[in-house]
């Protein structure tokens, strides 16, 4: 019953919000959108919008088609660029979901390797989901996440990519300039500027804070790494990144490093895929790549 060009209608409504503007979206004339809509209301025997002065409104049933559309949409539009991959001779497109900005600054520095050693893939970044990544994953809107976290679920395995150490920074002439290395109560102390990201996904809190039952002073959620440096540098809080990232990004601005920790607090970085991907060639060849190169870097 349902049809694609059904859930592109509904999809371009709700993006639009006028039925004019919808029809240029979707290169119609007003008279056959409306015919259209008209059609699939009698099909479906059900209204799916009702008027909203001069804009359309999706009813109860409208906003569940809207649903399928947002789900099934994008795995259509994958499918018929994989299609074409294939009828063009390439062998296929890999579609990389990237979860934190410290997985999408490792992304950069070894994609271009990759493409060097398997030229005939496509490859699509992802790095906003509408969900979360993992679900991106399910929903075969991605083929693989880079992640730093491990969530269990059936059907997904995960390989570890590469493993780095976690350092504090602080500016050259910080109260914390003068230890050797960094403890929770130093911590408790401090305004730790950090990425918009959920608590529980913050390891210096869940592998270092909270076992000491401490917190920091303060947390400030920064979305621009280069800000979050800039205030650091001008003692306005205090970060933890990892040790790779921290000596690319860091050079110019006099940010001295501590290790988190007697023993240091390390990390890893992993790719999840569907489990029965896992055999794929390339998929294998973007392990193979990123393995080698974090053996012969810094990480």
């Amino acid at each position: 019953m349902i049809e694609h060009s059904h859930l592109k209608i509904i999809q371009a409504l709700h993006n639009n919000g006028t039925l004019t503007e919808a029809a240029n979206a979707l290169c119609l004339s007003q008279p056959a959108l409306s015919h259209q809509i008209g059609y699939l209301e009698k099909k479906l025997n059900i209204p799916l919008w009702e008027r909203d002065g001069r804009s359309l409104r999706l009813t109860q049933a409208g906003k569940l088609l809207l649903e399928v559309a947002n789900q099934v949409l994008p795995v259509l539009s994958q499918a018929e660029k994989t299609l074409e991959a294939y009828s063009e001779g390439r062998q296929g497109i890999l579609r990389i979901g990237v979860e934190c900005y410290p997985c999408f600054e490792w992304l950069t520095g070894m994609i271009g390797q990759f493409m060097r050693e398997m030229p005939e893939i496509d490859i699509d970044i992802v790095q906003k989901f509408q969900f979360t990544g993992l679900e991106g994953l399910l929903n075969h809107h991605i083929d693989v996440l880079i992640t730093p976290d491990i969530v269990k679920k059936e059907s997904i395995i995960y390989e570890i990519l590469a493993e780095y150490q976690l350092v504090l920074l602080i500016s050259a002439d910080h109260t914390l300039a003068g230890i050797q290395y960094l403890t929770p109560e130093h911590l408790s102390k401090e305004n730790l500027l950090t990425f918009p990201v959920p608590l529980e996904r913050l390891d210096i809190l869940t592998h270092f804070m909270t076992p000491a039952q401490l917190e920091p002073k303060k947390l400030k959620p920064i979305e621009s790494l280069e800000i979050m440096l800039q205030m650091t540098a001008l003692n306005r809080g205090v970060c933890v990144l990892p040790e790779w990232l921290a000596d690319i990004k860091t050079q110019n601005l006099g940010l001295r490093k501590i290790r988190i920790g007697k023993q240091g607090l390390y990390q890893k970085l992993l790719l999840a895929m569907r489990e029965p991907d896992k055999i794929i060639p390339y998929i294998r060849k973007f392990i193979a790549v990123g393995q080698k190169i974090a053996q012969n870097s810094p990480l």
